[in-house]
């Protein structure tokens, strides 16, 4: 027959107790010091993604560019703009052909008007597309390469304007040497025409 023996139970109890108390003891003396060999702070830095620090700031956003209304190359646009203008203005202010029939010999003719309105209107435009061509060379002078060929937009634009510039400055010079009238109207139509074309182009 087995018998309970309670004084084996609180015997058990008070070993059990006892050894938790050492337990307790032994943890409340724990040794937080670091290792001599990582005695550095920074070993233990934590990474914050809280806050950020005062010295860091967001970067601003980028302004949009706006090309300023006065450059070299807005001066050439605008100077190509009036000298189409002044073609235009010069052949709409063309004299009429004068005489054509029984028309009396040179000698007999009054002297050639070659102070009026279409004569200043085409010295203006011959005087503003070589200013015109001027600019473009100043301004645009590393956009021209030959090795691009000729069918290069940058090329053509100079080549055509160039052209047109010097054969309206022939119109109006072999019509401002001449006493008599002078067939001078297709050349520097044909000048008004390459600058159009070339401003075309580009703009």
């Amino acid at each position: 027959m087995k018998r309970n023996h309670p004084y084996k139970k609180i015997v058990a109890s008070l070993c059990l107790a006892l050894a938790c108390n050492t337990s307790f003891a032994a943890d409340s003396t724990l040794d937080l010091s670091l290792p001599a060999a990582s005695a550095s702070p920074k070993s233990f830095m934590l990474a914050s993604n809280d806050t950020q620090p005062a010295s860091v700031s967001s970067a601003a956003p980028k302004a949009e560019f706006s090309e300023p209304w006065v450059s070299g190359d807005k001066l050439h646009q605008y100077m190509g703009w009036t000298t189409l203008a002044l073609v235009a203005a010069t052949a709409f202010s063309a004299p009429g052909e004068g005489c054509e029939v029984n028309c009396p010999p040179p000698s007999q003719q009054p002297p050639r008007q070659t102070n009026g309105a279409h004569a200043k209107l085409a010295k203006a435009a011959a005087f503003m597309a070589a200013a015109t061509v001027t600019s473009g060379l100043i301004d645009h002078w590393d956009d021209f390469h030959m090795e691009d060929g000729f069918t290069d937009p940058d090329n053509l634009h100079a080549m055509l304007g160039t052209a047109g510039a010097l054969m309206m400055m022939y119109a109006v010079n072999k019509s401002a040497n001449s006493k008599v009238p002078v067939s001078h109207a297709g050349i520097a139509e044909l000048g008004g025409v390459a600058m159009a074309v070339a401003v075309k182009l580009t703009w």
